[in-house]
């Protein structure tokens, strides 16, 4: 586990990136006007892992986004300057901005409802990525395997969402979904339960960290690339650690 080494990855084009402070990349006006604001990790973590996937395949990747919302992962990716290669980027999720993810550089769309029992991709894919979408759903684990099952042979599934310690996990879990609004959080996950997801379809976890000690939300800290470093490497060694976790799961070639 944790085989690339996260903590030379690059942040300081996070510094010099003016797109993600000129869209709705779900930021405050404060965070906004630091140099590494901590809420863009989200979108970090999956660059680097798509990069890592892209070095690796030696060619473009045909690549699917489970949940895209209006687009910022693949705006962000477009905008760092160590680009990913792919051919193919399919938007998936179950109403769409058509003509602003095209804007953005999707190429195929697929509207489904990922809890309905007859939902699958249309394709197979080098790359799924998830980010920020399973905690939206009440049998994520089932949805995982349908995904899975989409993947090529080799392929990577690239993820993310809020954690919690084991040990609190289920207890949480009951209290989000009592008072859950709709499309709100309703499962929640620990670094256990990633690696039990992974197992139960067919997965191995190859990357898995946490992404901060403490969310700092613009303040003067934001500014510092050495404090953007420390929650990096915090969140790699305490990967259930309350906040964030980001992983990447391989499917035997």
């Amino acid at each position: 586990m944790n085989k690339y080494s996260s903590s030379q990855w690059d942040i300081q084009f996070l510094a010099e990136n003016q797109v993600v402070r000129s869209k709705d990349f779900g930021m405050t006006k404060e965070a906004k006007s630091v140099k590494y604001p901590i809420r863009l990790l989200r979108y970090w973590f999956g660059y680097q892992l798509l990069r890592e996937e892209s070095l690796r395949a030696g060619r473009p990747l045909d690549v699917a986004e489970i949940g895209v919302h209006v687009g910022q992962m693949l705006e962000f990716v477009n905008s760092a300057p160590a680009g990913v290669r792919y051919d193919r980027w399919t938007a998936v999720d179950a109403v769409m901005l058509r003509d602003r993810l095209a804007k953005a550089g999707y190429t195929d769309f697929f509207e489904a409802n990922l809890e309905d029992v007859k939902f699958q991709l249309p394709h197979q894919y080098d790359t799924a990525i998830l980010l920020h979408v399973l905690e939206h759903l009440f049998e994520p684990e089932d949805v995982l395997k349908k995904i899975a099952s989409a993947i090529r042979p080799g392929g990577s599934l690239i993820g993310g969402f809020p954690v919690v310690p084991g040990l609190l996990a289920a207890l949480r879990q009951s209290q989000v979904r009592r008072t859950a609004k709709p499309m709100g959080h309703v499962s929640v996950f620990s670094p256990a339960r990633v690696r039990s997801m992974a197992a139960k379809a067919g997965l191995t976890v190859e990357f898995m960290s946490g992404a901060f000690l403490m969310r700092s939300k613009g303040s003067g800290l934001e500014n510092s690339a050495a404090w953007m470093r420390f929650n990096i490497l915090w969140g790699r060694i305490f990967p259930g650690w309350p906040g964030e976790i980001y992983w990447l799961m391989r499917k035997p070639a």
